[in-house]
């Protein structure tokens, strides 16, 4: 049987650093030669020794994932090709300041599998609750699957419901707030701010205040809860602790909505959750960003 590898891709170091390996058919990690090693050839660094040891086991045909932060993965790819020896350097990242060699230069050659995970690149697969790579596998930058058959994994690329954009997120919840505040029926026709600023901006007796209250159109209060990422139990329950003082301090019956930045998928104990009384509604969001020429005269 074929092996099944992880190599983490660092967004978060190296913007774009996926898309750079689905354009060039490959993966790739650091540690320029002249710099991995000490004098008797010792690895100096205990990662690269890690890494380096993977990459000798790796054989032409095994498996690769994507790894990416929030425990998030690109693509499987079939190794091709790889490194014969530590003088091997094609860096990703050019050399510039504090980068002598540039980085990301031990390349591993792979042929995507275009079949398996979302058509759109800018989408990449959330792993769902409960199925994700253990810590062991997880904290390498190169490491062995053992947890997860390439089957499991498959499944999980293939269902619509994971999939989330790679880069489309508000940054911080507060801008999510603001958005939807801004423009309230982008998220429910007919919803509107809510017409009194004294409700619209309460703070409750305990301190607690809620991210954005609306008016729908049956001139029903709506809370609206935001989070970046994939609900929690305790989100509804935050949620549904507005719902209760708003009703205890002004009398008013709402609707609670939780907006989110994580899959459309839910775990199994927020699914149990969100079918307890009061009700709540569930929304995912996707940032899409449309551009349009300038007009010059």
């Amino acid at each position: 049987m074929r092996t099944l590898w992880k190599i983490a891709c660092k967004e978060d170091l190296y913007p774009g650093m996926w898309q750079r390996w689905f354009k060039n058919q490959c993966v790739a990690v650091g540690w320029r030669s002249c710099w991995g090693y000490t004098l008797d050839g010792k690895a100096k660094n205990r990662g690269w020794s890690t890494a380096r040891n993977a990459l000798k086991e790796m054989k032409i045909g095994d498996l690769v994932i994507v790894a990416l932060t929030g425990n998030r993965i690109g693509r499987i790819g079939e190794i091709t090709g790889k490194p014969i020896g530590d003088d091997q350097w094609q860096p990703l990242v050019p050399p510039g300041p504090k980068l002598k060699d540039g980085e990301m230069g031990r390349r591993i050659l792979v042929r995507w599998d275009l079949t398996t995970g979302p058509d759109d690149r800018d989408l990449v697969v959330q792993m769902p609750p409960g199925h994700t790579f253990n810590p062991g596998e997880l904290r390498p930058t190169v490491s062995r699957i053992n947890s997860m058959s390439v089957k499991e994994v498959r499944n999980i690329m293939n269902n619509p419901n994971n999939w989330v954009s790679l880069l489309g997120k508000f940054h911080y919840e507060s801008a999510l707030s603001d958005y939807i505040a801004s423009y309230p029926y982008h998220l429910e026709d007919g919803l509107l701010p809510h017409p009194n600023k004294r409700i619209r901006e309460l703070v409750f007796k305990d301190k607690s205040r809620m991210d954005v209250l609306l008016m729908d159109s049956h001139e029903k209060p709506v809370i609206v809860e935001c989070k970046q990422y994939a609900p929690s139990v305790d989100n509804i329950r935050q949620l549904r602790h507005y719902m209760k003082r708003l009703k205890k301090e002004t009398g008013l019956k709402s609707r609670g909505i939780l907006v989110h930045g994580g899959s459309r998928k839910m775990s199994f104990n927020v699914i149990r959750e969100v079918k307890r009384k009061p009700a709540v509604e569930i929304v995912c969001y996707r940032l899409e960003v449309e551009f349009a020429s300038s007009l010059m005269k």
